[in-house]
């Protein structure tokens, strides 16, 4: 494949990411850490809630990739092996002869979205591994393993796994990401108005299978992992050692592919320690770890990063304040406000700005600071919404 044909898959896979950033709202880390995923052939976890859009920004993004076969499926402790990857061929048993039909099944599928991933049944639950592991399956017949042209595949749950068995599915998905319900006011303002409008359709940008699979298999080996990336990668280890977070070595390993699918994705040629954000996603077993792991990651990939999080800490807690005080009166949610929220929300506000100029205008990545300016501001819409009594639909004009 050609250099410019090259390039303009990454620029196809960073429109997608754009088009379903846009529609998706808060989630355009989410998305584009899916998208990351993908291109490194590796499987991912979306973490969440019933109702924050797990399957449908899952089917979106799959869908975008024109020629593929893709296969879905709703998990539960009963699913037998045979429905997911190939059923008996009925016609073919009436004449004595077991077979199984593969075509629309897993087995021939090259995109996967699989829900519930942790209720599967304990009799596929061999057969699942094999699957996401190595990518073969074996008929129930016996015979030789079939290779199944997987390229990856989502996966989305309510709730952690529970038992050992669904815990060794879990220790396969490498990317783990969480998604909530919108925290924003406007945002959800602008959701509930997509509910009663006709909005013109969206862009729909897509990507040919082939141009993908050249991608996963040839264009993102290819990008160099400098060693200067090496060290940190080793000093990130380090780190997360002392707070007694350990990862496996498969797992660090595996994740180098991540980090030059990062690189590719934004068209560098190489690893940049920027790259390494998308290990927050990475090196944590349960949510309850995945605060210190990404300050532990921002602190080595931005200098920024350790004044922004602490900024973010203080935001966080005027929120908590803020939950504290459901059902008090307007009254004393208003000095609330003016007395301790305003100051510290109008502060954090104008500092992360500054941090934001300094990174950007040093070439650095900005995405972590951008993050929490989007946490900054969706507090400061409830404060505006919920303390003080402003229309949802103005308060856009206020941020």
């Amino acid at each position: 494949m050609e250099a410019h044909d090259v390039r303009d898959t990454a620029e196809r896979l960073r429109a997608i990411s754009a088009e379903l950033s846009d529609r998706f709202y808060e989630r355009e880390d989410v998305v584009r850490t899916l998208v990351v995923t993908l291109l490194a052939g590796r499987h991912s976890l979306v973490l969440g809630p019933p109702g924050t859009a797990k399957s449908e920004m899952a089917r979106e993004l799959t869908g975008r990739i024109e020629g593929a076969s893709y296969w879905e499926i709703l998990l539960s402790k009963f699913t037998a092996p045979t429905r997911m990857f190939g059923p008996v061929d009925v016609a073919a048993l009436a004449r004595g002869e077991y077979r199984q039909i593969y075509e629309g099944r897993a087995t021939t599928a090259h995109i996967a979205f699989i829900d519930e991933i942790f209720k599967c049944s304990t009799a596929a639950l061999n057969e699942t591994l094999g699957y996401l592991n190595e990518r073969i399956y074996h008929p129930e017949s016996g015979g030789e393993p079939i290779r199944c042209p997987l390229i990856g595949a989502i996966t989305a749950s309510n709730e952690l796994p529970a038992g050992e068995d669904s815990g060794a599915i879990y220790d396969r998905l490498l990317v783990r990401v969480e998604v909530g319900y919108l925290a924003d006011p406007a945002n959800f303002a602008a959701l509930v108005r997509s509910a009663v409008s006709l909005p013109d359709p969206p862009a729909r940008t897509t990507v040919e299978l082939a141009a993908l699979r050249h991608a996963v298999a040839e264009a993102v080996p290819g990008v160099a992992v400098p060693d200067t990336v090496v060290d940190a990668v080793c000093t990130l280890r380090a780190a997360l050692r002392r707070k007694e977070l350990i990862a496996s070595d498969r797992r660090w390993r595996q994740a180098v592919r991540l980090l030059q699918a990062s690189a590719y994705l934004d068209g560098r040629p190489a690893v940049a320690e920027t790259d390494l954000s998308v290990l927050t996603h990475v090196l944590w077993d349960s949510p309850a770890q995945r605060p210190t792991v990404e300050r532990e990651v921002l602190h080595l990939v931005n200098p920024d990063a350790k004044e922004a999080l602490d900024l973010a800490d203080a935001v966080e807690e005027l929120e908590a304040q803020l939950d504290a005080m459901a059902g008090q009166s307007r009254e004393a949610l208003s000095e609330w406000v003016i007395k301790r929220a305003h100051s510290t929300l109008a502060r954090a506000g104008r500092r992360l700005g500054e941090l934001r100029l300094e990174a950007a205008g040093a070439g650095r990545s900005t995405a972590a600071i951008d993050r929490v300016i989007g946490r900054q501001r969706a507090v400061r819409a409830r404060v505006l919404t919920e303390a003080l009594g402003m229309d949802a639909s103005m308060v856009q004009s206020q941020l």
